[in-house]
């Protein structure tokens, strides 16, 4: 076996979700959850089928984040595994809708941090181990930092008064 650190860099405005899933109609199903929940979201969605043809399967409502997300899902090369790119929504507001589409067996992240993705090699294939979400820790919040997290909850709407 052999471990693969697979980094993810999308930069500013892109959150993304990755996960696994178990079937062809995936896509679909994800297209539509997607669609479904925010009014004239852009995102770009892959999907790596690990059997028949194992080809990259792909959706998207805005051209570019497709394309990212096919490509990395390719990079990446660990079977069932889809990614999600979102460019005018974050994953708060598509992360239930995306749970619950049969299909899909779990989420590795949502995220807009810079990601690294450890993936096993073996013969038969590629699968993610875990995935590095952003930095390490540095401290414990104090009661300013408290206060500043309450309020830009409630600044974006999050939380009431």
């Amino acid at each position: 076996m052999e471990l693969h650190v697979i980094p993810i860099r999308l930069g500013d405005d892109i959150n993304l979700i990755l996960g696994q899933s178990h079937f062809i109609k995936s896509v679909e199903d994800l297209h539509e959850a997607l669609v479904g929940s925010v009014p004239g979201i852009k995102f770009g969605l892959a999907f790596a089928e690990a059997s028949g043809k194992a080809l990259v399967r792909w959706s998207g409502t805005d051209e570019e984040l497709t394309v990212r997300a096919r490509d990395t899902i390719l990079a990446l090369g660990a079977g069932h595994t889809f990614l999600i790119l979102l460019g005018n929504a974050f994953p708060i507001n598509v992360l239930a809708a995306v749970k619950a589409v049969p299909e899909v067996c779990h989420i590795d992240c949502a995220t807009a941090n810079p990601v690294d993705v450890v993936v096993a090699e073996t013969e038969l294939g590629r699968g993610i181990v875990g995935v590095i979400d952003g930095r390490t820790p540095v401290g414990i919040e104090a009661d300013p930092d408290v206060a500043e997290r309450k309020e830009l909850l409630r600044n974006f709407g999050y939380k009431a008064g």
